[in-house]
C-alpha cells in the first residue's frame, strides 16, 4: 500500500475528526484534518485518506487536552498482514485447480500418451496428428499447474521467512499479481475442456429492434471484441460488414484465431441489450437497442454435408474504400443455403476464391451450430428467441446508473465502461464456472 503507515498504543476512543495542534498538519487548512481510529488497548494504523503527511512524533487534539502518541511499529506489519490476506484470496481458485486436476485423471492421460507416442510405428498411426496436439496440451496444463502450487508454497515460506525485513516484503508484493494472473489463466484454461476450444472461430454481430439506435450498439460491441482481441493477443480480422443507413453497421463478421478463441468467446454467444441516453434523439430520451452475437467454431464436432445444388452464390462488388482492383471487380461473395435460409458472405479478399472458401467455412460452422442449438432446445425445451427485449444474456446500463449484468450468472461490473472497452474476461470466467 503506498504511504506511512503507523500503528499506535493509545487508550482513549476518539470517535470523529478532530484538528491537529502543534505539528505540521496546520500548515495547510486542507490537510488540517484526519481521521483515526482506534480501538482500546490494541495496534490500529493511521487512516491516511486525506494524504496528510505523517511526523515520527505528532500530537492529536481531543477535546479535552492534548494526547501525545509516538509511532511503535511502521509499515511492518500491516505489509505482511496484506500480503498473507492477498495469498489467502487465491487459496479457492488452487484449490479448485486442484481438485480438477485429480478428478480429470490427465497424470494418468499424459503418462498413456507419453508411452503411445515413444513407440517406434506411432509415425505410421492415423491420429498422430491429434495424439500429439493432445500431448502437447496436457503438458502445457501440467506445467501450468506445477509452477502455481510451487509459487504458491514458496511465497509462503518466504513470507514467514522474511516478515522482519520490509525490503523483501516490497518484492514478495511484486510477485503475487503475476501469481494471480497466472492462477486465473490456469483456472480458465481447465475449465475449456471440450475438443472445440481450442479452435479458431467465427463471431457475427446483428442488429436487432431499434433501427439506427441498435446498428450504432451493434458497432459498439464490434469494436468491444476488436479490443478484447489485442488486450488478448488474438488475431482479429473483419471479413465482412455492412454500414448502416446513418451509422454504425447492420451486421458484421469477425474471423478471430488465438489461444482458445472459441473457448473464450462462446459465453458472448446471444442478446446484448443496452440502456443509455440516445446520441441520435434531440428530445435525450432513454433508449433500449439490442444486438445478436453469433459464435461458431472454425472446425465443428458435428460432421456436416453440403449439396452443391442446396447453394446460391451470388458476386458483387465489395463495398467500402477498396482502389483500383477492388471496386472495379466481382470479388465479394455471398452465399445462400436454400434449405436452411442461412446466408454468409465475404468481401475482405482481393481474390473472389478466397472470398467463397472463406464463406464456405462460415457457412459449415453455422450449419453445424443450427445442429447444435436445435439438439440443446430439443433437449431442454427451449424456443428460439427474437432480438427484443426479454431474451437477452447481459445488459448493458448507461442510464440512469451505470451497470453490466449477466442474466446467466448474475455477474455485475458498476464499470461498463472497462468492459465496452474490451475488460470482459471476468464476465468470460464466470459463465465458464456457471457452466460447468
Amino acid at each position: 500500500m503506498q504511504g506511512e503507515y503507523y500503528f499506535l498504543q493509545l487508550l482513549l476512543i476518539p470517535n470523529s475528526r478532530y484538528n491537529s495542534a502543534k505539528n505540521s498538519f496546520s500548515q495547510k487548512k486542507q490537510m488540517s484534518l484526519m481521521r483515526v481510529y482506534i480501538i482500546k488497548k490494541s495496534r490500529v494504523y493511521l487512516d491516511q485518506d486525506r494524504h496528510c503527511p505523517v511526523q515520527r512524533y505528532f500530537e492529536i487534539n481531543l477535546m479535552h487536552g492534548i494526547l501525545k502518541t509516538t509511532p511503535i511499529y511502521k509499515g511492518k506489519i500491516m505489509l505482511i498482514d496484506e500480503l498473507k490476506e492477498q495469498l489467502k484470496q487465491l487459496d479457492p481458485d488452487i484449490e479448485l485447480i486442484t481438485t480438477y486436476w485429480k478428478n480429470t485423471n490427465l497424470e494418468q492421460q499424459l503418462l498413456d500418451l507419453e508411452q503411445q507416442t515413444c513407440q517406434e510405428d506411432f509415425w505410421k498411426h492415423p491420429d498422430q496428428a491429434a495424439i500429439s496436439k493432445q500431448l502437447q496440451q496436457i503438458r502445457n496444463k501440467k506445467s501450468e499447474y506445477d509452477h502455481i502450487r510451487k509459487t504458491h508454497a514458496e511465497l509462503h515460506e518466504l513470507l514467514d521467512l522474511f516478515a522482519q525485513d520490509e525490503t523483501e516484503l516490497q518484492k514478495i508484493a511484486r510477485e503475487i499479481p503475476a501469481l494471480k494472473k497466472a492462477v486465473n489463466a490456469c483456472k480458465i484454461a481447465f475449465l475449456l475442456n471440450q475438443s472445440e476450444d481450442s479452435s479458431p472461430c467465427f463471431l457475427s454481430i446483428n442488429a436487432g429492434a431499434g433501427g439506427t439506435e441498435s446498428q450504432d450498439w451493434a458497432n459498439m460491441l464490434l469494436r468491444m471484441y476488436l479490443r478484447f482481441c489485442e488486450r488478448e493477443g488474438f488475431k482479429a480480422q473483419v471479413v465482412d460488414d455492412q454500414y448502416g443507413d446513418e451509422a454504425g453497421i447492420k451486421s458484421a463478421t469477425i474471423y478471430i484465431k488465438g489461444n482458445n478463441a472459441y473457448g473464450l468467446l462462446k459465453s458472448e454467444h446471444g442478446i446484448h441489450r443496452l440502456v443509455r441516453i440516445s446520441p441520435f434523439d434531440a428530445s435525450k430520451r432513454r433508449h433500449t437497442s439490442f444486438a445478436a452475437v453469433t459464435v461458431t467454431p472454425e472446425r465443428p464436432e458435428v460432421e456436416v454435408s453440403i449439396d452443391s445444388n442446396d447453394l446460391r452464390i451470388d458476386t458483387y462488388r465489395a463495398s467500402g474504400a477498396g482502389g483500383q482492383h477492388v471496386n472495379k471487380t466481382d470479388s465479394a461473395v455471398r452465399i445462400t443455403h436454400l434449405p436452411t435460409k442461412i446466408v454468409v458472405q465475404c468481401q475482405n479478399e482481393r481474390s473472389q476464391l478466397q472470398n467463397k472458401e472463406t464463406a464456405m467455412k462460415m457457412l459449415y460452422a453455422r450449419l453445424a451450430q443450427k445442429i447444435k442449438d436445435e439438439q440443446k432446445q430439443k433437449e431442454a425445451g427451449i424456443e428460439k428467441k427474437k432480438i427484443e427485449w426479454g431474451s437477452q444474456i447481459r445488459s448493458y446500463v448507461l442510464h440512469p446508473y451505470k451497470m453490466v449484468k449477466d442474466h446467466r450468472t448474475n455477474y455485475e461490473s458498476p464499470q461498463p465502461d472497462l468492459i465496452l472497452d474490451g475488460d470482459i474476461m471476468n464476465c468470460i470466467e464466470s459463465f465458464l464456472v456457471w457452466q460447468q
